[in-house]
């Protein structure tokens, strides 16, 4: 089965760290599109951050400077440190791989952060 299951979510207070972790099975992390997304309550899921097959990354303005993405090709996995939480951030995050055009999803995470 292909999937890509987000983990290491919690309960955080404003300006607090998390570090997100998505481990990839049946698919490689390293020569396909990654992307971090999260799902507010009430929300659609929604891009926060993503990294190209090539490594480069971008991410959406609100997280410029506090969210960073990584990979570990070794591990099939990526990363999503998260610095400066602010409770806008409160979500579930998923990781999604891109391969061909087709989306593959795990479970998600949810990150709280309190005020």
């Amino acid at each position: 089965e292909v999937a890509a299951a987000a983990s290491g979510g919690g309960l955080v207070q404003t300006g607090g760290s998390l570090t997100l972790s998505c481990a990839a099975s049946g698919i490689s992390v390293s020569n396909n599109f990654v992307g971090w997304y999260r799902q507010a309550p009430g929300n659609q899921r929604s891009l926060v951050v993503y990294m190209s097959s090539g490594g480069s990354t971008n991410s959406i303005s609100s997280v410029k400077g506090r969210f960073t993405m990584s990979r570990d090709n070794a591990k099939n996995e990526a990363y999503l440190q998260m610095n400066s939480l602010e409770p806008r951030d409160t979500a579930v995050y998923y990781c999604g791989v891109n391969s061909a055009g087709r989306e593959y999803w795990g479970q998600g995470t949810l990150v709280t952060v309190s005020s």
